[in-house]
C-alpha cells in the first residue's frame, strides 16, 4: 500500500533519521480518566466509605494484606485513594454507581511502581453516588521471563476514538488478542549486541551492525529484515524454537537473506502484531490518547518527543527536543525506562524510537477480529509509538505509519513479543 510522509510543520532532526510515512488507506503509571463521583458531599462522603467496606471483598482474590485502600480523602476536585500495595504487580482499580449491578467498571490498570500511591478520580455530572473496590486482575498467568510483561487475553477497541487522526486510524472496531508476553523495554544496544555476538559462526548473516547512542539506550538503524532475524537468533540463544521461517512447512529457520518469512505464532520470539501492540500500549484501559490515562494530554516529563504547540493536547512547558536528551550529536534518544512505565509494566509506548511490527501496512475493517496479523501482502511494514524527533501526533496509541522494510533510520527500533506457553 503506498504510503505518504507525515506533514507536521517543519522537519525535525536531520538527513540522518528518516522520516516514516503514513499509511494510506484509499489505543502507569495508568488511570483512567474517572467517570466518578459527582453531587453534594454527603453523596461524596458516602461512596468513599464504600469504597473501604467493599475492598475486604475483593482483597480476597489477592494475598491477604497485600493490597488495602488506605486513606479517602474527598477534595473539590473528586475523591482520592491512597493505596498500599506489593510493588510490581498490577492494581485494577474498579467502580459502581450501583451496587444492585454487578458490572464493575474498570477506571485503571496501574503498575505499581511504589508504594503507597495515590489516585484521583475527578467528577462527573451523571452519578450522584460512586462505589470503588480494587483488585488484582484474575486469572493470572505464569510468570514473565525476565526483562517481560504479562499482556493478559481479551477484547479492546482499537482505533482512533477520538476521531481526530487520519482516515487510515478508523473505523475504531473490535479487536479480541490472546495472552502474550512483551519486552519491558525497547530493545537495547546492549541486548542487541548480546544476541549479535552468539549468533556469529550460527549461520546467521545480518546487514547493519546498529548503533546506540549508549549500551542502555534503544538500538536503531538496522531494518526490519534485521530486526526479524535477530528475533530468531534470541530464541535459539536461549533454546527456544525460532518463529521465523523461510517455508511454509516451517523447517527452514529464516537466518539470512530478506524475505517475507512464514511464521509460527506459537514458538519464539518474534515482532508484535500492530493489534498485539496496541493492546499493549492501552495498559489495559481504553479510549484514551496516550499509553497513560490519568490524563490526554502529553508533555516532556512522560515521553521523548519533539514538542510544538500546533497540538493543542501537548502541553509541555519546554518546547523542541526533549532538553533532558538534547545532548550531544544526534540521535537524541533516551535510555530505556526514563519514563514511567503504563498500565502493563511497559516502558516507552510513546516516543524514544518508532516500533516496528510484524504487519504490512493496510486499512482497518469495521469487523470484530481475533488475534488479526494484518494483510497478507503489501510494501510497507507497520510501525507504532513515535520517537525522539517527531510531534506529540506521532506518538498517540492509534497512529500508525508504514515504512519500506529494508530502509533502517536513527529513529526506528523494536521491542519483541514471546507466546504464552
Amino acid at each position: 500500500m503506498a504510503c505518504e510522509k507525515p506533514q507536521p510543520q517543519s522537519r525535525v532532526g536531520t538527513g540522518a533519521s528518516r522520516s516514516p510515512r503514513d499509511l494510506h488507506a484509499p489505543t502507569p503509571v495508568s488511570s483512567s480518566a474517572g467517570r466518578p463521583l459527582h453531587g453534594v458531599l454527603a453523596h461524596a462522603l458516602r461512596a468513599a466509605l464504600l469504597a473501604l467496606l467493599l475492598l475486604g471483598t475483593a482483597a480476597q482474590r489477592v494475598a491477604a494484606g497485600s493490597l488495602r485502600i488506605s486513606q479517602v480523602t474527598v477534595t473539590g476536585a473528586g475523591v482520592q485513594l491512597r493505596v498500599v500495595s506489593d510493588i510490581g504487580v498490577t492494581n485494577q482499580i474498579e467502580s459502581l454507581t450501583n451496587l444492585s449491578e454487578t458490572n464493575w467498571t474498570i477506571l485503571a490498570n496501574i503498575m505499581v511502581t511504589q508504594s503507597p500511591y495515590t489516585f484521583m478520580d475527578a467528577p462527573t455530572p451523571s452519578a450522584p453516588c460512586r462505589f470503588y473496590r480494587l483488585v488484582i486482575p484474575k486469572g493470572v498467568l505464569p510468570s514473565p521471563p525476565p526483562g517481560m510483561a504479562l499482556i493478559p487475553a481479551g477484547a479492546f477497541q482499537m482505533g482512533d476514538t477520538f476521531n481526530e487522526g487520519a482516515a487510515y486510524e478508523v473505523p475504531v472496531h473490535t479487536v479480541s488478542v490472546s495472552a502474550f508476553y512483551m519486552d519491558k523495554y525497547e530493545v537495547t544496544k546492549a541486548l542487541w549486541d548480546q544476541v549479535l555476538a552468539w549468533s556469529v559462526g550460527r549461520g546467521y548473516a545480518f546487514d547493519y551492525p546498529g548503533s546506540g547512542k549508549a549500551p542502555n539506550h534503544p538500538v536503531q538503524s538496522i531494518d526490519w529484515f534485521d530486526m526479524v532475524k535477530w528475533c530468531n537468533a534470541r530464541s535459539e540463544m536461549e533454546n527456544r524454537t525460532p518463529a521465523y521461517y523461510t517455508d511454509a512447512a516451517l523447517t527452514q529457520v529464516y537466518r539470512s537473506g530478506e524475505v517475507a518469512p512464514y511464521v509460527n505464532w506459537q514458538a519464539g520470539y518474534r515482532l508484535p502484531t500492530e493489534a498485539e501492540w496496541e493492546k499493549a500500549a492501552r495498559g489495559g484501559v481504553s479510549g484514551h490518547r496516550f499509553p497513560w490515562s490519568d490524563t490526554d494530554t502529553i508533555t516532556h516529563s512522560r515521553a521523548n518527543y519533539y514538542s510544538d504547540s500546533s497540538y493543542p493536547y501537548d502541553v509541555s512547558p519546554t518546547r523542541g527536543f526533549n532538553p533532558a536528551f538534547a545532548t550531544g550529536d544526534m540521535p537524541y534518544t533516551s535510555p530505556v525506562g526514563s519514563f514511567a512505565p503504563n498500565g502493563y509494566g511497559l516502558y516507552d509506548m510513546a516516543g524514544n524510537v518508532w516500533e516496528w511490527c510484524w504487519d504490512w501496512a493496510g486499512p482497518y475493517s469495521s469487523a470484530t477480529q481475533t488475534d488479526p496479523h494484518g494483510p497478507d501482502t503489501g510494501s510497507t511494514r507497520v510501525g507504532r509509538g513515535g520517537n525522539w524527533n517527531y510531534y506529540a501526533e506521532h506518538c498517540r496509541v492509534a497512529y500508525r505509519y508504514g515504512n519500506d522494510p529494508h530502509d533502517s533510520a536513527t529513529n526506528i527500533g523494536f521491542r519483541c513479543a514471546l507466546p504464552v506457553p
